[in-house]
């Protein structure tokens, strides 16, 4: 787990080893325990190094392998580099390190670019050919690692984190309209490859980027999961699913144990956490440090699990801690979690997350974590009224039950500069949703979900929050065979006993039945829910700013209107409208845009 960096050069010119060197510098959170830079003409490459994988500095980047002509720069973990390098050697090819980005040199000498179908796990890589000059980027299956881009004329930037690129210099800062829409639609998310600002872009998740020396570039889409039944799977029953689910999820989180440091859990004390740690248990797992966070109560709104994660903690033995949050705390770690932040994430789940990775990171390098079960297996509460819905109607009931507003609802919220004459977000709906491999609408539904939104909110927020900590977070929810099973998954079974039932089948018998059959929980943080003293006034400062005025995204009766009734309009799933933009307006200023 690291930060990448990088720039590739079109014009004749070396590349910029300063502004790379910047842009590197700028990860340092992600990366605390090394860097380097390496040039070679038009190529730069950046990396700060979280040791994970072979502690030694065999295993430093950016590597260089002079004898296959190759440097890479590599974010994530192969969790199957062992058994690759074992085929690797029987080809002939020699390792100096023991570590999973050596793999993935020699796996890219062996296959070009075709490595990344050999690879479980999560990554985000950048090989330079030294003899021709290519360079190829490649992001994993499910987005798990960021990969950010910034292109002018004659180069391409690239890095693992958007504010990264800025610190580079001269990038366009501008608000992409298009974008904007998206993220009052789809509670902040802005699908790849746009993001915020009109300058910079993201590799879409499940991509290899073929840049000759010249600047052609051509993209290759690798995998994606199809949510139709499988004729291998003709006659599975209910039982023969929840086995395969449980089996296939004991194999992810199998996986996710190869690290030559501790792996810890974070343990909300909801069924998907819980499961890991009970699948953990039963691989002989000792020990196990579990962390869970709590806040004080606001709004009359509990704040925290505690009662939950306390009893998986007792059943497994595990060394759990207790995480309280300090109220005094609470107020500056918006500011910190916002700085974390390489988009404006408007959950208030990113400041539990970023308090919980700042203690979680003094005891443990590494943690599992239970997000995407819900997109995956269906557990949100929108999934059972998309349950037979026609296709013709599809994309206008995933919209009612998902977005957080119709698109005519923004000419009371932005000025009119900012309005389209279009609705591109419902149109993004309508062009995923006719893609072939879902043929029903829940079906449809879930795979828009688990390869965009998914990406884009919760995958992101994980990754941001425990990267501002060094600390690596792994998915096994979102191990790719899991969720190609998951998808093949008959809908009546993921939508029984109120959402996510075969796994509440599989979990019985390894986690107590009282976690399982407990209402839906989630990481609570009243103080943002129920925007009130000093938290309103946070917001008020940065919405009253004059920067924000000059920007002018927002009109100012809607403003007056909020900021005098801060809580009592929500968004179509609950969230703080008023929160919504003014984090948007926070984020823009931290980043000085």
């Amino acid at each position: 787990m690291c930060g990448i960096a990088g720039e590739i050069r079109f014009d004749g010119r070396g590349a910029d080893v300063a502004a790379v060197a910047r842009i590197t510098e700028a990860m340092h959170r992600r990366g605390p325990d090394g860097h380097g830079v390496h040039a070679s003409g038009p190529v730069a490459l950046g990396h700060r190094r979280l040791k994970v994988i072979d502690l030694s500095e065999r295993g430093a980047q950016p590597m260089v392998d002079p004898e296959l002509g190759l440097t890479a720069v590599f974010n994530g973990c192969v969790y199957n580099f062992r058994e690759l390098r074992a085929e690797l050697e029987g080809h002939g090819y020699r390792f100096f390190s023991d570590s999973d980005t050596e793999t993935l040199l020699k796996a890219y000498h062996r296959w070009g670019d075709a490595c990344v179908e050999h690879f479980f796990g999560m990554f985000a890589f950048a090989v330079h050919e030294r003899d021709s000059g290519t360079v190829v980027l490649g992001r994993d299956r499910l987005g798990i690692k960021p990969l950010y881009t910034a292109e002018r004329a004659g180069r391409l930037r690239f890095a693992s984190s958007l504010p990264a690129l800025l610190a580079g210099g001269d990038v366009d800062t501008s608000i992409d309209p298009v974008a904007l829409h998206h993220y009052m639609t789809f509670h902040s998310v802005v699908p790849a490859p746009r993001t915020i600002l009109t300058g910079i872009r993201k590799l879409p998740p499940a991509t290899v980027r073929t840049i000759l020396a010249d600047g052609t570039t051509t993209d290759r889409e690798f995998w994606s999961p199809v949510h139709e039944r499988r004729g291998a799977d003709a006659g599975m029953t209910a039982a023969d699913w929840r086995d395969a689910v449980l089996e296939s999820l004991r194999t992810a989180v199998r996986r996710r144990m190869v690290a030559d440091v501790p792996v810890g859990v974070l343990l909300s004390g909801g069924l998907d956490s819980s499961l890991i740690v009970g699948l953990l248990a039963q691989e002989g797992q000792t020990g196990l440090k579990t962390f869970s966070v709590g806040f004080h109560a606001a709004g009359g709104e509990r704040g925290d699990e505690f009662r939950w994660s306390d009893i998986v903690a007792a059943e497994f033995g595990t060394d759990h801690r207790q995480i309280l949050v300090d109220p005094a705390r609470m107020l500056p770690a918006v500011d910190d979690t916002i700085a974390a932040m390489a988009e404006p994430m408007v959950s208030h789940d990113c400041v539990a997350f970023h308090l919980l990775s700042e203690e979680v990171a003094t005891s443990v390098t590494v943690v599992q974590s239970g997000q995407g079960a819900d997109e995956v297996l269906a557990g949100y509460n929108w999934y059972p009224p998309l349950a037979g819905v026609p296709r013709d109607r599809a994309v206008a009931e995933y919209a009612r039950v998902f977005t957080d507003r119709p698109h005519g609802d923004l000419a009371a919220i932005l000025e009119p500069e900012w309005l389209l004459d279009h609705d591109p977000s419902r149109s993004y709906i309508a062009d995923h949703f006719r893609r072939p491999g879902a043929t029903d609408t829940l079906d449809a539904a879930l795979r828009l979900d688990s390869t965009v939104m998914l990406v884009d909110d919760p995958v992101k927020r994980v990754d941001n929050m425990t990267m501002a900590w060094g600390l690596e977070a792994r998915v096994p929810f979102l191990d790719h065979e899991f969720v190609e099973l998951a998808a093949a998954c008959p809908p009546e079974l993921k939508l029984a006993h109120g959402g996510k039932g075969v796994l509440k089948e599989a979990a019985r018998g390894v986690v107590p039945d009282a976690v399982i059959d407990r209402p839906k929980g989630y990481f609570p943080v009243p103080a943002i829910r129920h925007l009130e003293g000093p938290f309103l006034e946070r917001v008020r400062d940065a919405v009253t700013d004059p920067v924000a005025k000059a920007r002018g995204l927002v009109r100012s009766d809607w403003l007056d209107a909020m900021l005098a009734d801060p809580n009592a309009r929500r968004t179509n799933l609950g969230s703080n409208a008023l929160w919504q933009v003014a984090l948007l307006e926070m984020w823009l200023q931290e980043r000085g845009v």
